[in-house]
């Protein structure tokens, strides 16, 4: 029987692909990485162009297509400046992405029969990029999916294709067999990717080589159940998104207690992220939060926070409601005294 996946799980996914895909990061220290993200979905009718795909340059979206506008667009203002130096860019890129369009929809249909799905909201995907490194080293990949869950990669040093998933052998051996496209991918990864990286460092300098402070905050509660205290190191505003921010206790990197959130993106370019720790609020004094960014001239300790007591909130509560107590009394004292008098009161 067929699989039906729920079109909102799979919405989650594609939308989880794309964020990995703009700001995740390939092993090792990134310093600058360009990536692409193409998807085809197998129902439109649900809102949704059958086919998108979206350019990230340093986790930034530079340039969107979908089977709705057909055209390959800018998403920056520094993207500008490509049509302008070369004028038949765009129209170079959105062939590209037209003619990618009906193989991306027969591959999903032949993924959609080796699963033996044939209803249903499914999605075909391809990640693909390249990084320059801090060390001088480059790196690369291709990954095709299915429902947001890796179908095949590629291994560009052995030219050869892995399948995390048995469904996926046949199209391996398939693609193992095709030695001048396997070696056109490695070229293109280690060659052409980063020369656009390096281009679009030039056209993107004022955004992309940019570096902003984060504002770090602190904030803290006592939890009342068994007297330990909370607290939580927010970090704003700052780019690149590459962080390292840690909780020490005397000095040291301490992991014990800790949770930690995501570098994420905001509206203006920058990212945030956040790192919490519950302590002894004997052990106050020990623990900092650690951050360190390209932005910050050395690195900053930002001791805790005493939580707020909420004795103060309390008694001003227990106050207030005495006086309304109090209020109210008067008021119906005073009407219980005059009630005879307003009852005696001659009529004209």
């Amino acid at each position: 029987m067929a699989l039906r996946p729920a079109p909102l799980l799979i919405l989650v996914l594609v939308v989880a692909a794309l964020q990995e895909s703009c700001f995740g990061s390939l092993p090792g220290a990134s310093l600058h990485s360009m990536k692409y993200f193409y998807t085809s979905i197998s129902d439109p009718s649900q809102g949704l162009p059958q086919y998108v795909a979206v350019g990230c340059m340093d986790g930034q979206v530079f340039a969107h297509y979908d089977s709705n506008s057909r055209r390959m667009e800018p998403r920056v203002s520094w993207m500008e400046k490509v049509g302008k130096e070369d004028p038949q860019y765009w129209d170079r890129e959105t062939q590209i992405q037209r003619d990618n369009e009906e193989p991306f929809r027969a591959n999903l249909e032949i993924a959609r029969t080796r699963y033996n799905q044939s209803e249903g909201l499914h999605t075909w995907q391809l990640m693909y990029g390249c990084e320059l490194r801090g060390d001088g080293s480059k790196g690369g990949f291709y990954d095709f999916g299915y429902n947001g869950k890796s179908f095949l990669n590629f291994d560009k040093e052995t030219l050869s294709w892995v399948a995390p998933d048995p469904q996926a052998q046949l199209t391996q051996r398939k693609w193992d067999a095709l030695s001048a496209w396997n070696q056109r991918n490695k070229v293109y990864l280690e060659g052409e990717c980063v020369e656009w990286i390096k281009k679009y460092l030039s056209y993107g300098n004022r955004t992309l080589l940019r570096k902003e402070p984060p504002e770090v905050t602190m904030s803290s509660k006592l939890e009342v159940e068994d007297g330990m205290e909370t607290h939580v190191c927010r970090l704003d505003g700052f780019y690149p998104r590459e962080i390292d921010a840690s909780w020490t206790r005397d000095g040291e990197v301490w992991l014990q207690d800790t949770l930690r959130g995501s570098v994420a993106p905001n509206a203006d370019g920058t990212f945030h992220a956040w790192l919490s720790i519950r302590i002894d609020p004997k052990e106050r004094g020990r623990y900092r939060c650690h951050v360190e960014h390209d932005g910050l001239q050395e690195p900053l300790d930002v001791a805790l926070e005493v939580p707020e007591s909420n004795l103060g909130l309390i008694v001003g509560c227990v106050v207030a409601g005495l006086v309304l107590v109090c209020v109210i009394v008067g008021i119906y004292v005073f009407f219980k005294r005059h009630q005879g008098d307003y009852r005696a009161a001659p009529s004209e």
